[in-house]
């Protein structure tokens, strides 16, 4: 059963969500893929603010295509999540509370979930056509130069995401494993008839 999310995404929020979840999200979320992510870094290592508030923020690791005439924004699939994780621990420390992707991410990253009350959504890779119906608005605001990759703020609405790391530590990756093997071992001794 699907749960709906109003963003912001709050501590709060944050807390009563679970690993294996399946998640509407509606609300405001921002794009940001690794070159917008080095130039996070450089605005803070110079003092300066980030474009948006990080404050119970999610980043969504996406570099939507232009829009088609008529629609708001082209295919809107999410990138691997890990080519992020360098800057993600930096990130949490400021208020970030969500992130949406795909892949594994660090033990770096995981403890500064942990520690942060963060949590990471997964988006089903190779549907972005299908996901860019659920963003109703999309609104360049920093680094425009960066085409596709540049930061974004999406309006998102029942945008389809997977709990994978919740704020308790839990990481589907882990627990979706072990209960795989846990059922095949079962199977094997299941005698043949």
């Amino acid at each position: 059963m699907e749960r709906r999310v109003i963003l912001p995404l709050t501590r709060e929020k944050a807390a009563s969500l679970k690993t294996g979840e399946e998640i509407l999200l509606s609300g405001f979320v921002y794009t940001a893929r690794d070159a917008a992510h080095r130039r996070f870094m450089e605005l803070l290592d110079r003092g300066e603010k980030l474009p948006f508030p990080p404050e119970d923020a999610v980043i969504y690791y996406a570099g939507p295509t232009p829009a088609p005439p008529g629609f708001v924004t082209g295919s809107a699939g999410p990138t691997t999540s890990g080519r992020m994780d360098p800057y993600t621990p930096r990130l949490l420390s400021l208020g970030l509370r969500g992130m949406i992707g795909k892949g594994k991410r660090s033990k770096e990253v995981a403890r500064a979930m942990l520690e942060t009350g963060a949590v990471y959504f997964g988006a089903a890779g190779g549907t972005g056509a299908l996901l860019s119906a659920h963003i109703t608005s999309s609104e360049i605001i920093a680094f425009g130069d960066l085409g596709p990759e540049a930061v974004r703020r999406l309006a998102l609405e029942d945008f389809p995401v997977t709990v994978i790391m919740d704020s308790l530590g839990n990481d589907l990756y882990e627990t979706g494993r072990r209960a795989y093997l846990e059922s095949a071992r079962i199977i094997e001794m299941v005698p043949k008839s």
